[in-house]
């Protein structure tokens, strides 16, 4: 401690000594290079006196430090001597948050557009910025503001917290999916505890009243409208400049818009299907571009939201509790929804199959279809069941795993809605529930109560409406116009490598052995170079290899040396593109999961072919970003243990052993997709007690003090343990976890007991 005092005595010492000789008229003893660092020392030791007083809460004493700082910088500027910008910027920022410490908002606004004038990213300047403006009443202003913040550090909970505020003063009243104890939406009031971002993400009050999900949650809330593209018209070049035309025509209702009621902003807003090719599982945000006005640059392939209502539907539809053909008002409380098999394929994609219902329903779960030898019993390699006595309907779906969701029987006593507790952490009752288990059996339900379709009438449905989708994509090899294959706006052709450097276009002969050239450079994957060109640019440029980095990003940058004009400065293989082409080009490859060069050129030359097709090129058809997998897909035997969790088939018990023990299974267990957004307080430490420091306001350890920080975090600590102990008791009774497995890292402080 007496170490520190001497270097702030000694650094106060320094801050004197170079003001004094600043005020003097004197010049400096030594050459231009150490005045230099004397004044830029200067900068920095009031800098770091400043950030101290803050520390210390003062808020006055830390704003003349900062303020002489930038004095210091104005002066240094004047005599050609410059002050990093790095350190002007966080000046200007510690500044704003000293002024907000002590009420002076129009001062630290000012000071938050300086900061992100110098660095238009800082997210700490954006977050005072928010601040500010939500004082002085511009919550619009303020919640742009957090928004951009919230792209910087989405986790952070003061951002989380200071962008519920605003939603709620802007009147964003989203409705919201209760996961936890009861499948309900609602709509946020004033009176209501958010539980994480204010973008339609779960809440864990309990509440009175079920919804049915048969009907539109959001009707409270917001209007939606069917339109088509004759109706519906881009009218500016902005993403969201378009016009809704009411005059009769016959309209296609595929488009879908919604708008927020009772707001000023009265248009109809586009809400685009949701983006389902990433594995992103948190909070929907606004795209950046659209947010500061500009349009989108990755149009058609964007996963981010263009306004409010595109978030509000897509959280809902991503849970679960909304379906698109719910949300109009012709349907209404009392008209019928008619559900068919291929219209629940079509939004759900997969198929529908008969598995073994005895093995299904085993713990661990095994997944066994018909045996081969003997199509009267399962596959199950020991225990063989009659398969026509113990079959079950079950949905597959195949992704980057494969999962199975079991259609129980419909009965009269079925209820239409979803299970809260399966939603939540596994429904103890299984079989015996009357409540749906998933979204897909929900539906089928409701078709069979319609319909009085039977499962295996379902099967045949199934298996007819992908022989028909297989029948109508073959015809249009021959229905549809060549396409180029590529990015639609990219035009391109491979060449000799060797030629390309000489100033030569060479293309490869007949054979494909050589290129075309009379040097006749060999014509391997190693020397030949791939050329794209533009519409806008008409210049062939060259493309590198897709990057190697793991995991790929969801879109593409270019290289900031390179969109300067300059040459990228990067001693390696930069992993930012070069070229707009090569941004362009390396967002195809991964969209269509072409991992490299050598497989983008034989896709290119199978495009060469006569009746070439970018569909037919596909073994599996694409439809709205996922593959739709085809009934044979699906015919391979799968024998051993089945993890539903992971998606994962083990085919031994050492190899299922190894899976349940793994770190990557254990955090599967404890964690779902929502834990990371839906709860507002630290993760429990493990010690459930009040701070009594925190409660006199002298705790300095903040997110890393073992206590709660407040009666609101403890209470929260403890619903997310009994919501814990729930999960570990169905892993358990799953046999998803080891019996004598009692390491569960994080997480081990649920075998405790609460003191």
């Amino acid at each position: 401690m007496s170490t520190l005092c001497q270097d702030r005595s000694s650094r106060w010492q320094d801050i004197e000594n170079g003001l004094q000789f600043i005020q003097s008229t004197l010049p400096y003893p030594g050459t231009q290079e150490r005045y230099e660092v004397f004044i830029q020392d200067l900068v920095r030791n009031l800098f770091g006196e400043g950030n101290d007083v803050f520390n210390e809460g003062e808020w006055m004493r830390s704003i003349e430090m900062y303020t002489e700082a930038l004095s210091i910088a104005e002066y240094a500027d004047s005599e050609d001597i410059s002050v990093p910008t790095g350190t002007l910027e966080k000046l200007y920022a510690n500044r704003a948050a000293a002024y907000l410490n002590i009420g002076l908002h129009d001062e630290a606004l000012v000071d938050c557009e300086k900061a992100l004038q110098l660095n238009e990213g800082n997210h700490r300047a954006l977050y005072r910025k928010a601040r500010a403006l939500k004082e002085l009443g511009r919550h619009k202003e303020a919640y742009e503001a957090v928004a951009k913040c919230s792209l910087a550090v989405p986790q952070d909970p003061n951002v989380i917290r200071l962008t519920q505020d605003l939603a709620k003063m802007l009147g964003l009243k989203i409705r919201k999916a209760y996961v936890r104890s009861k499948v309900r939406v609602y709509c946020l009031t004033d009176h209501d505890k958010p539980m994480g971002m204010a973008l339609g993400m779960p809440d864990v009050t309990p509440l009175p009243a079920i919804v049915d999900l048969a009907k539109n949650p959001l009707a409270d809330t917001h209007e939606f409208k069917q339109a088509c593209s004759n109706c519906y018209v881009k009218t500016g070049l902005g993403v969201l400049d378009f016009t809704l035309y009411t005059e009769e025509h016959k309209c296609k209702k595929d488009i879908l818009l919604g708008r927020v009621k009772n707001q000023q902003d009265k248009s109809w807003k586009l809400i685009r299907p949701r983006p389902t090719k990433s594995q992103y599982v948190g909070p929907y945000y606004i795209c950046k571009d659209v947010a500061i006005g500009e349009g989108c640059r990755y149009p058609g392939h964007c996963t981010f939201a263009y306004c409010q209502e595109e978030i509000d539907v897509w959280s809902l539809e991503r849970k679960g509790f909304i379906c698109r053909d719910f949300l109009f008002d012709p349907f209404g409380p009392t008209s019928k929804i008619n559900l068919t098999v291929p219209k629940i394929l079509q939004e759900h994609h997969g198929i529908f199959m008969f598995l073994c219902g005895v093995c299904f329903d085993h713990k661990p779960r095994i997944i066994s279809k018909t045996n081969k030898d003997n199509p009267s019993l399962c596959s199950h390699p020991v225990t063989k069941h009659a398969f026509e006595d113990q079959k079950c309907l079950v949905h597959i779906l195949r992704e980057n795993t494969v999962r199975y969701s079991k259609i129980r029987p419909y009965s009269p006593q079925n209820q239409m809605d979803i299970c809260r507790h399966e939603v939540r952490y596994g429904c103890v009752r299984e079989d015996e529930c009357f409540y749906a288990h998933s979204l897909i059996e929900l539906k089928v339900w409701m078709m069979q109560h319609q319909l009085g379709i039977t499962p295996e009438n379902i099967v045949h449905e199934a298996g007819r409406f992908w022989n028909m989708e297989a029948g109508s994509q073959g015809s249009l090899q021959f229905n549809t116009p060549l396409k180029r294959f590529g990015p639609p706006n990219l035009k391109m052709q491979f060449v000799c490598g060797q030629c390309w450097r000489n100033g030569q276009v060479s293309e490869a002969d007949k054979n494909k052995k050589y290129c075309a050239a009379k040097a006749r450079h060999s014509w391997s994957k190693d020397k030949r170079v791939v050329l794209v060109s533009s519409i806008e640019r008409k210049k062939w440029t060259t493309i590198r290899p897709l990057p190697t980095k793991k995991p790929i990003p969801s879109q593409f940058e270019i290289c900031m040396h390179v969109s300067t004009g300059k040459k990228c400065q990067y001693i390696g293989n930069c992993t930012f593109a070069h070229s707009t082409e090569e941004r362009d080009l390396w967002t195809y490859m991964k969209e269509n999961n072409i991992p490299d060069m050598e497989q983008l050129y034989e896709h290119w030359l199978q495009s060469q072919k006569p009746g070439w097709s970018e569909e037919a090129s596909n073994s599996a058809i694409k439809e709205n970003g996922k593959q739709i997998h085809m009934p044979t897909d699906y015919a391979e035997e799968v024998a051993g243990n089945h993890c539903w969790l992971c998606g994962k088939n083990c085919n031994s018990d050492r190899q299922w052993q190894q899976h349940i023990t793994s770190e990557k299974h254990r955090e599967k267990v404890f964690n779902s997709e929502d834990d990371q957004n839906c709860w507002q307080y630290r993760f429990p430490t493990g010690t459930f007690r009040v701070c009594e420091r925190y409660l006199k306001g002298t705790c300095t350890e903040e997110e890393l003090c073992k206590l709660a920080h407040g009666n609101e975090e403890l209470k929260e600590w403890t619903e997310r343990r009994e919501f814990l102990l729930m999960k570990l008791a169905k892993a358990r009774k799953d046999h998803l976890i080891a019996p004598n497995d009692n390491d569960f890292g994080k997480y081990s402080f649920l075998l405790k007991d609460i003191k």
